[in-house]
């Protein structure tokens, strides 16, 4: 049996105060063109459909056509819920769906009954955890102590009925000990939220959502599908893709990932303006990317991202770096300043944000103002 797991699509993220929904669609496309080619009977939606608990309407419609073109295609489809979703939305209409072929999680009941597929090796049982929180399991095992998410998923495993001579899949939305995290991921400080990997040995496979980056975890059969887009600079250096499960016989399954390539991509460049705004540095390059663009000149450029962006439409973010943004100086009060004229000081409060000394235009600029100032006062 062939499965495609995928998490964390987000759909609705803004970014920078970019809406990504056009990105979303486009790479929702691909993974399509990409299940034509592969065939497979299934696909995972590792949790994190959406990047609000309350989506926009876009969004919906963004993942309802999803939904109903893998729902065409004959295939069975496990969805569950993730930190960033409402379980209860999520799981609205999922007995009606499921007739179609599209199973959502139900909302965390204290139980997890699998899902049964058949293949001519024999049964596959697919158990569906959505993410959960110690005070959601609490309740179901009152005589457990749970004060860790890892005591969560301990618990939620152990009551599962695990026939181990089946093959065994877990759909599962938490973050696992050991896993590389960047920026746009929401974690809990202390590593409260951790769990521990080897609570997964019962399964053949388990499908991780909520890490952005993909990647196995101790084994290739316990993976993060990562997102199908970056949504930090941070996951610059990512290779999005999504993850082609095959399974044979017990313990007979090999795993492979096709790479996903977006309508715009993130990308850094650095240079001063003169540089980076010169035809043969940009000539072949995709300038409707996605931008973080860091200027190298010691003053500011006036009306600097407006400038750059007939170049560069999708300037998501633009930084300095100068000898004033590396400057590390505290401004403090200074006990001489009734000693000092004010064109020192105004030179010594210059040196200090800026980490450089005034030149004498700037100087004499700076002279002329102040005397102006004192004889309108006068």
């Amino acid at each position: 049996m062939k499965l495609i797991h995928l998490s964390d699509l987000h759909i609705g993220k803004r970014v920078n105060e970019f809406s990504m929904l056009e990105d979303q669609e486009y790479i929702l496309n691909e993974i399509i063109h990409v299940i034509q080619d592969e065939k497979p009977e299934g696909v995972i939606l590792a949790g994190d459909i959406y990047d609000k608990s309350v989506p926009s309407a876009e969004a919906v419609q963004l993942f309802d056509d999803f939904l109903t073109q893998l729902s065409e295609r004959k295939l069975s489809v496990f969805v569950i819920s993730g930190n960033h979703d409402s379980a209860e939305r999520m799981a609205f209409g999922g007995r009606l769906m499921k007739t179609s072929g599209v199973y959502m999680a139900p909302v965390f009941n204290g139980r997890v009954n699998p899902i049964e597929l058949n293949d001519s090796t024999g049964d596959i049982n697919i158990y569906m955890l959505p993410f959960i929180k110690p005070v959601y399991v609490k309740r179901y095992y009152p005589e457990v102590q749970i004060e860790t998410h890892n005591d969560a998923v301990k618990t939620v495993i152990g009551s599962m009925k695990i026939d181990t001579n089946k093959r065994n899949i877990l759909i599962c939305h938490q973050f696992v000990t050991g896993a590389v995290c960047c920026e746009s991921e929401e974690l809990s400080i202390g590593g409260l939220d951790n769990v521990d990997a080897g609570l997964f040995d019962d399964f053949d496979y388990v499908a991780l959502g909520h890490i952005h980056g993909p990647q196995k975890i101790i084994r290739e059969t316990v993976r993060y599908a990562g997102t199908p887009l970056k949504y930090s600079f941070s996951e610059i250096r990512h290779k999005k893709s999504l993850t082609v499960i095959e399974m044979g016989v017990k313990s007979d399954i090999t795993v492979r990932t096709v790479e996903l390539i977006p309508k715009r991509d993130m990308r850094e460049i650095k240079g001063s303006y003169l540089e980076i705004t010169a035809r043969d540095y940009y000539k072949n390059m995709n300038t409707d990317n996605y931008m973080h663009i860091t200027l190298t000149d010691e003053e500011d450029i006036p009306d600097a991202v407006s400038r750059l962006r007939v170049i560069y439409p999708n300037i998501m973010k633009l930084d300095y770096d100068n000898k004033r943004t590396r400057s590390s100086t505290v401004i403090s009060g200074n006990h001489q300043i009734d000693r000092k004229s004010p064109l020192e000081l105004f030179q010594e409060f210059y040196e200090k944000q800026n980490n450089q000394e005034m030149s004498e235009e700037q100087r004499q600029y700076t002279s002329q103002l102040i005397e102006n100032i004192w004889e309108e006062e006068a």
